[in-house]
């Protein structure tokens, strides 16, 4: 495996996807102090069909079955508030797993054979709230992005599993549509005020740990991230739009380097339909696996889209997704574009359980090292709740 594919793979073991996803449980109430706990478990049967094509036009097949976590980790949450006149002061904590670690160390020598949940923190953070808004102080989700993939229909589902990136031997999640239609808002140190609802809008403006572009990189000032949101109600019909954006800037042997991306979409959902498109361009960031902390030289360019329609019905729940993303300018096999197709059937067979099918077809077509990938993926599931 080349440099590049193992820098993918290795990044996928480390970011391991999730949001809250569920209603709080309430463990304590009382005199303004509270405390709860959320809660998500899953598991999918995956069935790969993957043709390969190499430089010479040679084709290669081969099947595989996982059971596997999906797109989101199982993973657990803690939620204390204690609400002061007219201050309330909040944590949050969540801890994630994986399942898919069975044969996460198949390489390695036997004495390190075992498995490697890896349980990792994604969230722990201190707010303080009032009438004037919010600040956040701790470990988050990044701004870049984090709407586009909040609103991804298939958060609960499995989604696309390139090959290429080693999702279908990883040893962690799928990768709903990360790398075909957004880039992942990596949890990152940071420090981010959020305004009340003004008129519909909603303003967030972070500063964030900056990411390194090498070891001995020069960062002088912070990595800074917006998103402002919009949402209203017009005759029975929701609207939801937003835009975000992120930017900061390296030095390496005196020679600056500005990395940036912006990110945008926009949700209508009326008598049980809802259709979403969004999308995403960046520089010198999200390049590798779609993961944007791991940043470059700014000439390298990365674009992408995703359009969704879902039909929801008593307790099923129909998608249909479309998303593409493309890199360029990078000389290397980054140089590449990812799509992907699918169709998932979702079905609430009691509060806290749902069922899910779906079925996924994910292409790449990798300029210099001219591989081409067609990876056909149906998977069945389970996600409990709570």
């Amino acid at each position: 495996m080349n440099t590049q594919a193992k820098l993918s793979l290795l990044s996928v073991a480390i970011c391991m996807t999730t949001f809250n996803a569920s209603a709080a449980l309430e463990i304590y109430e009382n005199d303004g102090m509270s405390f709860s706990a959320d809660g998500l478990v899953n598991a999918f049967y995956a069935n790969s069909s993957i043709e390969k094509t190499d430089a010479e036009g040679a084709t290669s097949e081969r099947d595989q079955s996982r059971v596997r976590t999906g797109f989101l980790p199982n993973n657990i949450g803690f939620n204390f508030s204690n609400q002061l006149s007219d201050m309330k002061i909040g944590m949050r904590s969540s801890f994630w797993v994986s399942i898919s670690d069975a044969d996460n160390h198949r390489d390695a020598s036997p004495a390190d054979l075992g498995t490697g949940s890896l349980i990792d923190i994604r969230q722990f953070y201190g707010t303080v709230s009032g009438d004037w808004g919010e600040l956040l102080v701790g470990k988050d989700f990044g701004l870049l992005n984090r709407a586009n993939i909040l609103g991804d229909e298939l958060l609960l589902g499995f989604g696309q599993t390139s090959d290429f990136f080693g999702l279908v031997d990883g040893g962690n999640v799928s990768f709903g549509n990360i790398s075909t239609g957004y880039t992942y808002p990596f949890p990152k140190s940071q420090i981010t005020y959020r305004s009340p609802d003004l008129n519909g809008f909603k303003i967030a403006v972070g500063l964030m740990d900056p990411n390194k572009v090498a070891a001995d990189s020069s960062e002088e000032l912070p990595r800074a991230e917006a998103e402002l949101i919009y949402s209203t109600e017009m005759d029975k019909v929701n609207l939801k739009a937003w835009v975000s954006g992120a930017t900061q800037s390296s030095e390496v042997d005196d020679v600056k380097q500005n990395q940036s991306g912006v990110g945008y979409g926009a949700n209508v959902k009326f008598s049980g339909f809802s259709f979403t498109a969004s999308g995403f361009q960046t520089k010198g960031l999200g390049h590798i696996a779609g993961l944007d902390h791991l940043v470059g030289d700014e000439s390298i360019k990365s674009d992408g889209y995703l359009l969704q329609a879902a039909y929801t019905l008593d307790s099923n729940r129909f998608v249909l997704t479309y998303g593409e993303s493309e890199v360029e300018n990078t000389d290397s096999i980054l140089d590449a574009k990812h799509s992907n197709i699918g169709i998932a059937y979702f079905r609430t067979i009691r509060p806290g359980l749902t069922a899910v099918v779906e079925y996924n077809q994910t292409e790449a077509d990798v300029a210099n090292s001219l591989v081409g990938e067609e990876n056909n993926t149906l998977s069945i599931g389970a996600v409990f709740t709570f």
